[in-house]
């Protein structure tokens, strides 16, 4: 059952869909097997990308974006989704590392950062979770200390997206830990200062292909100019505010993979014979199929809405975390009866039906957790 086209889709955007399932399918698709082995995609995919204008879409042509709006990002990202993609980290660098340049940056590191985050030049990561905090972001101990015109970062994070090829990383850190939330700040750390030093990739359940790695800063000296705009302690408001689109972000990937994965098992199930006829043709088959139908419905129509709320400038915190809660909670119930469908073969990662409910139950976790996400909405009430 083919989803409808969204409500903010327009012609520009259905000619975009064309030229980002065209590169997806030729770039990414073919090479999926050998990201997850090497644990990172092709640097080259970067540049390639950046070359097609694929990178930093609603960033403004003035810093070497596309100049168009969140909604060419989602394009991307139904795109990515549908190919059963996840290790190349497109959405965090153009979606969220950008726009945190955009919004609170000087006009000096706009100029400086956005053109090569455009181009593919540079890869952006944003190093928020520590070994010992989680959602917890007041909790942080990374510090950023003023030593005349430096500051001197000192801590280590994990499960950091893009980690290993990151040139540019936002850090969380601390530079007045006695302020609590209005303590925090975010600096930006190129991927070349001494002092700077990646770990391990992380060994993941899924989104093997991902790059997400630890972090470690020992005495990294970056000038004053390298805090994310001119004043300290304005971090946690950052945060707060750029959150929204990021947990978009991901409840609008996981409609993708139900979507998807509702496709693949659906024929799946009417190629595969058992007792004589189609695996299709048993009510128990049909019966849980029509509840992911249902489920990729209702996910689609809300999300569209808050695609289009968002556009608008009107999507609130409370609805987002709904969103992204609501949706990657049913698409793991989702994936994991469309596995359950493909009987043995589910199991077995040859199969997309395998990859993609692997790769999906992190989704619960990442973005802020689903529990944290109940506690927003609660708040609200």
């Amino acid at each position: 059952m083919a989803a409808k086209r969204s409500s903010w889709m327009d012609d520009d955007l259905d000619a975009l869909r064309d030229m980002a399932r065209a590169f997806c399918e030729k770039e990414v698709a073919p090479h999926i097997d050998r990201f997850i082995e090497q644990h990172h995609v092709d640097r080259e995919l970067w540049t390639r990308a950046g070359e097609l204008g694929l990178l930093c879409m609603s960033i403004p042509e003035q810093y070497g974006g596309g100049g168009g709006t969140f909604a060419h990002e989602a394009v991307l990202i139904e795109e990515q989704a549908r190919i059963g993609d996840t290790a190349w980290g497109a959405p965090l660098h153009s979606g969220i590392v950008a726009h945190y340049l955009l919004d609170y940056g000087t006009d000096e590191q706009k100029e400086r950062f956005l053109p090569r985050l455009a181009s593919g030049e540079m890869v952006g990561a944003i190093a928020m979770t520590e070994p010992g905090t989680g959602s917890d972001l007041q909790s942080v101990t990374t510090k950023a200390v003023r030593v005349g015109d430096e500051y001197v970062v000192n801590g280590s994070k994990t499960f950091i997206t893009n980690g290993a090829q990151a040139d540019l990383i936002i850090v969380v850190a601390k530079t007045d830990p006695n302020a609590g939330a209005n303590g925090i700040s975010l600096m930006l750390v190129e991927g070349d200062r001494p002092g700077f030093r990646r770990g391990r990739v992380l060994d993941k359940v899924g989104q093997r292909g991902q790059d997400t790695s630890e972090l470690y800063f020992e005495d990294v000296h970056i000038p004053v100019e390298n805090l994310l705009g001119t004043t300290e302690g304005q971090g946690f408001i950052q945060l707060m505010q750029q959150l929204p689109q990021e947990r978009l972000i991901l409840a609008l990937g996981a409609v993708t993979q139900v979507e998807t994965a509702l496709e693949f098992t659906v024929e799946y199930t009417k190629d595969r014979q058992a007792f004589g006829k189609p695996v299709f043709a048993f009510q128990n088959t049909k019966f849980k199929l029509a509840e992911v139908a249902t489920d990729a419905h209702i996910g689609r129509v809300f999300i569209d809405d808050c695609v289009a709320r968002h556009l608008r400038g009107e999507l609130d915190i409370p609805t987002v975390a709904m969103a992204k809660w609501w949706t990657t909670e049913r698409a793991m119930v989702a994936l994991d009866d469309c596995l359950q469908l493909h009987g043995g073969y589910g199991y077995i990662n040859e199969y997309p039906i395998a990859r993609m409910w692997a790769d999906a139950r992190v989704q619960k976790i990442y973005g802020g957790t689903n529990e944290i996400m109940k506690e927003i909405i609660a708040r609200s009430l």
